[in-house]
């Protein structure tokens, strides 16, 4: 684990490309994740780098999903990866780089997988159903972050999956640090009211 605890900003909002970013980050933001798929790599270069930008005039921490190259090579703060991701990744890479390690877990085995790669942070999903993509998994609960908070300690826990305002105090309560927020965000019609509602809601 990592030798001081991080602390991670309690709304996690996952954005699908750098306008994304743009639109959310001057709104108060202050950790967001670059969750961009099926992008050739010279055009999420591109992405990681406009993200970067408006993150650093506002004071946001900005998360790179998967592609820890890339990540590493535009300093980033952070790299999301899933298990197989993580097992492709070159760790000692990514802390040489000065990248801090997010892991996402669904079951037990995920986990014993994800602290033996000491991330400083895990992510428990997902919570509720979710939209955003087929999960082999069933909805954890929110109970179940009670179990993942105990088995990894001080670590930063995320709660991912199907969150919407009215479920955030059931994940806080049950252990977790920090909101993941994905399609709540993107398919709202009153994108800037979500996100505001939300920062309200995790300030408390």
């Amino acid at each position: 684990m990592s030798a001081s605890r991080l602390v991670l900003d309690p709304f996690y909002p996952v954005m699908p490309d750098a306008a994304w970013i743009e639109r959310i980050v001057p709104l108060g933001v202050k950790l967001v994740q670059l969750r961009a798929k099926d992008m050739p790599d010279a055009r999420l270069r591109g992405e990681i780098r406009r993200s970067l930008a408006v993150c650093k005039a506002h004071g946001c921490q900005l998360v790179v999903n998967d592609h820890w190259r890339l990540a590493a090579e535009e300093g980033a703060d952070f790299v999301h990866l899933g298990q197989e991701d993580l097992a492709e990744a070159d760790l000692a890479a990514i802390r040489a780089a000065g990248l801090k390690l997010g892991l996402s877990t669904h079951d037990e085995a995920e986990l014993e997988t994800a602290l033996s790669a000491r991330p400083d942070y895990v992510a428990l999903g997902p919570v509720w159903p979710t939209i955003l993509k087929q999960m082999p998994w069933a909805p954890q609960t929110p109970e179940r972050l009670l179990t993942w908070r105990k088995r990894i300690g001080d670590l930063p826990l995320v709660a991912i999956g199907g969150l919407r305002p009215e479920r955030a105090e059931a994940v806080f309560q049950n252990g977790a640090d920090s909101a993941a927020v994905v399609t709540d965000i993107t398919l709202h019609a009153e994108l800037e009211t979500r996100v505001r509602e939300w920062l309200a809601i995790t300030r408390r």
